[in-house]
């Protein structure tokens, strides 16, 4: 193993177990998948395959949320693995989507594990707190983002260290109908994930625009790039020209106060 394959294990499985500590603290890097995509396709030297990979599971993200107490699969940690295995055994989306969502998925079980602990920890400090221990307290404080770090960054470093092996044990352990269940979430989940923004967004009001993007899109084959600069061209379009139009209703306005004032002044 080369030296640059070394630094780049490192610095994957700081990724990975940094991640969980930044959800759940400052989120100066946040845990989406877009985001750790591109940072894990820096640290890998391949930002087309991290962001094509990254991309799927961001729309898989998008069609499921973690309401209440519900776990959902860690998409980051699935978009970091998946991205590391495909562009360090040179095989496609598939693989990543194969060996990544089993992973993530994994890490819900890790995470309701940190949780109980964690949970055990917080009634300890408050113990502390009340016995006036702050020092010790303060020391098992650093504890939870332990806890948290690991559920992220021992299944990565299992891949990481363990490779082409550990994944070959995954897939061999999970049954295929499993993994054929989840390719075909996999391209059900973006659908999803769509449809779910869309009924975020104020569709009726903008229908115009969702119809010229998609036959941009489909059927003169234009690129997410140009399809994107035509977007941002048409929103600063609508942008513009709302603005204009506020501006002109908040002069009318002020001429009609004024002129009413005048009224009442005579």
């Amino acid at each position: 193993m080369s030296g640059i394959n070394i630094i780049q294990d490192i610095l994957i499985v700081i990724l990975a177990a940094y991640m969980t500590i930044d959800q759940n603290g400052l989120v100066i890097m946040s845990w989406f998948p877009v985001i750790v995509g591109t940072i894990t396709g820096i640290i890998m030297g391949d930002l087309t395959t991290a962001l094509t990979i990254a991309g799927t599971f961001q729309l898989m993200m998008l069609g499921v949320a973690a309401l209440g107490g519900a776990s959902v699969p860690n998409y980051g940690l699935a978009t970091i693995v998946g991205i590391f295995v495909a562009v360090r055994t040179g095989t496609g989306i598939k693989s990543a989507i194969a060996v990544g969502l089993p992973v993530g998925l994994l890490a819900i079980q890790l995470e309701v594990i940190a949780r109980i602990i964690v949970n055990f920890l917080a009634h300890r400090m408050l113990t502390d707190v009340k016995n006036y221990d702050f020092k010790k307290m303060q020391h098992e404080a650093w504890w939870g983002p332990a806890l948290f770090s690991l559920q992220t960054g021992l299944p990565a470093t299992l891949i990481v260290f363990f490779g082409p092996d550990v994944v070959k044990f995954i897939l061999h352990v999970v049954p295929t109908w499993v993994t054929d269940g989840l390719t075909v979430a996999g391209g059900m989940l973006p659908v999803v994930g769509v449809g779910m923004l869309l009924r975020s967004m104020p569709v009726k009001k903008f229908l115009s625009y969702i119809i010229v993007g998609f036959v941009l899109a489909a059927y003169l084959k234009v690129g997410v790039l140009g399809v994107s600069l035509i977007g941002f061209a048409a929103a600063y379009w609508y942008f513009i020209s709302e603005s204009k139009k506020v501006t002109s209703s908040a002069t009318a306005s002020a001429d009609t106060n004024e002129d009413e004032g005048d009224d009442y002044d005579e």
